[in-house]
């Protein structure tokens, strides 16, 4: 492979929603334990700590099916409203 170019990696609509679901199955199942989501969610993004995120329901073992920087990335194009579906 040619170091020179540039590889470009491109996140597939079902993945995305996939991302979503689970992003939302953890973050009621903290909400279900008591502990604040969104602290718990940007520990875990920050810190690849997979303990900020509880077990219960398996939410641990869910979050870690996704990769931690496609996960941000889809989080900031969400916040900012950039749709790359063409």
């Amino acid at each position: 492979m040619d170091s020179e170019n540039t590889i470009f990696f491109k996140v597939e609509k079902e993945k995305k929603s996939n991302s979503k679901q689970i992003l939302r199955q953890v973050y009621e199942a903290l909400v279900e334990k008591g502990y604040n989501p969104i602290n718990q969610i940007v520990g875990y993004i920050l810190s690849g700590d997979p303990t900020y995120i509880t077990s219960y329901k398996d939410s641990r073992s869910l979050i870690r099916q996704l990769e931690r920087d496609e996960l941000l990335e889809e989080l900031v194009k969400e916040y900012i409203g950039v749709n790359d579906e063409k």
